[in-house]
């Protein structure tokens, strides 16, 4: 198993980021919220989870340990594959995500695209006794630890993250112009925007409108 890979960051798309490791380019598949913190050229630090299949091996990139485990755990519901277990991750923080489970928020599961009301349902019951319960630590501090910070507009990284997340162009525009005064607010209060926080209040603002 590849536990975790570090180095610089060779190229990044919406949703995979190549990360050079003893001069081999790893292909990591990762959220668009770790995608958003990481910039071309600067180091980075995933941990990794492989998914072997018969005809393919994959690798799925996250913030810390922590984000990896409930990738792993959330695959062991039925018809959670790695690529809904991602999506889940995508739009909620592990803790996040505890929290819905033992809560029974039908509604944050179906935030995720792909989960319908029957399935968010399902989830809950086969999740409960699995993911246990919200540590304390949002998990987005993790992924800001994992991932650097960078000049490139926020607008772009977020919108990006967005689509990425299969969102449309105009949902997209339209979430970030709602979250633009929290990040005008960070910005004037002499830091950057903080993309992963946004992101996250984008995905509300979303849910909320829908």
């Amino acid at each position: 198993m590849i536990a975790f890979v570090s180095g610089p960051v060779a190229a990044l798309a919406p949703t995979l980021a190549v990360i050079e490791v003893g001069g081999v380019g790893m292909a990591v598949h990762c959220t668009p919220t770790i995608i958003a913190g990481l910039r071309t050229g600067e180091q980075a630090r995933l941990a990794t989870s492989l998914v072997v299949r018969e005809d393919s091996l994959t690798l799925y990139g996250f913030a810390d340990d922590d984000e990896r485990q409930v990738f792993e755990l959330l695959q062991t519901a039925s018809g959670v594959g790695p690529r809904l277990a991602q999506a889940m991750l995508g739009v909620h923080s592990p803790d996040a995500l505890r929290l819905a489970v033992s809560t029974g928020d039908e509604k944050a599961l179906m935030a995720v695209p792909g989960i319908g009301k029957k399935g968010a349902q399902k989830l809950l019951l086969e999740l409960k006794d699995k993911l246990g319960a919200p540590l304390g630590a949002s998990g987005l501090v993790g992924a800001q630890r994992a991932v650097a910070t960078g000049p490139a507009p926020w607008t772009e990284q977020l919108a990006a993250a967005l689509i990425g997340l299969g969102y449309a162009s105009r949902e997209a525009d339209e979430a970030v112009s709602a979250v633009t005064p929290q990040a005008e607010a960070a910005i004037a209060a002499g830091g950057s925007a903080p993309v992963p926080q946004l992101l996250r209040a984008a995905l509300q603002s979303l849910n909320r409108a829908r």
